[in-house]
């Protein structure tokens, strides 16, 4: 038997967003009440290639399949005429243990959970009234981020910052083909929105956290290796309210994880993300709310299924 193999155009155009953000939020929901299996991921590193990589595996308990998922990102492939990130996701059935379909989306079901997981969980985390979003970072997370989190909420004006002004200068047309108003703005204009987002691969924090007004939400998403970091402790010191995807994922390897150990906030002060999607979370005007993702293998899991399932039928 030929082990079927579906590229990303098939995927593009077997997938839609409604389906990813609803198979995204139930499998949080699900890791957050345990009914998921998630080894620890295994990360490589390349300093000499500014590059790295990140093997996951995931499953959801009584799930027809699991999946194994490689995922890379050489963030100087630009200048080489060659996207930033790559991978595939290879389906296994979970009741014979036989391959079932190789997914060679050039990480685009990465780029999709990870859009939908940090959307779901800033709209919900998020003041009602809130309409301003900044982004931190030009590159294909930072507009899917802000794409995505617009079929949620309205959203009123984009801020854009990033280390190039030309490619935020990109970012901010590109976005504006969207629909959507965006410009760029210094990192203290950018700190001050309604909802900041951080889509980087930095490895010290982008924002000051004095710069983060109360009532502001913030969503890390860049931090998925133990060298890199985006949000700075002192931010999980002001914050009211911790969201985490795995608790032991980011205390390892997230900006959750720098905050304890800086002695910045408590070991055991965040909530699962899972848990804040259930319903409204209760959260004062004034607070500031603050999500550490990290990405979770079972998440993976549950959306090559979802997609295999649309390319089979």
């Amino acid at each position: 038997m030929t082990l079927p193999v579906f590229d990303q155009t098939a995927i593009e155009k077997a997938v839609t967003t409604r389906l990813v953000l609803d198979t995204v939020r139930d499998a949080l929901i699900a890791h957050a009440e345990g009914r998921t299996s998630v080894p620890p991921p295994l990360h490589m590193a390349f300093p000499e290639a500014d590059g790295d990589c990140h093997v996951k595996a995931g499953w959801i308990t009584g799930a027809a399949d699991f999946t194994v998922k490689i995922a890379t990102g050489f963030y100087g492939n630009p200048v080489l005429g060659l996207p930033s990130n790559h991978g595939l996701v290879c389906v296994v059935s979970a009741r014979t243990g036989q391959m079932r379909a190789l997914l060679d989306d050039g990480g685009l079901l990465t780029a999709w959970r990870t859009a939908a997981a940090g959307a779901l969980i800033t709209h919900a985390m998020a003041r009602p009234d809130a309409t301003t979003l900044a982004v931190f970072g030009t590159g294909e997370q930072a507009r899917l981020q802000a794409t995505w989190l617009a079929e949620l909420r309205t959203i009123g004006t984009v801020l854009v910052h990033g280390r190039s002004p030309h490619k935020a200068n990109a970012l901010c047309e590109q976005l504006h083909a969207r629909g959507l108003d965006a410009r760029p703005a210094a990192p203290q204009e950018a700190a001050a929105a309604d909802m900041v987002i951080t889509t980087t691969p930095a490895t010290s924090p982008v924002l000051d956290a004095t710069h983060v007004r109360e009532g502001a939400h913030v969503t890390g998403i860049g931090t998925d290796m133990p060298h890199k970091n985006e949000l700075p402790p002192a931010l999980f010191h002001r914050a009211r309210l911790i969201a985490t995807d795995d608790h032991t994922q980011c205390l390892d390897h997230g900006d959750f994880g720098h905050a304890v150990r800086a002695g910045a906030t408590g070991q055991h002060s965040d909530t699962a993300a899972g848990d804040l999607l259930k319903g409204p979370v209760d959260r004062p005007e004034a607070a500031i709310t603050l999500a550490d993702l990290t990405g979770v293998g079972a998440l993976d899991a549950a959306l090559a299924s979802a997609a295999l399932d649309q390319l089979l039928h």
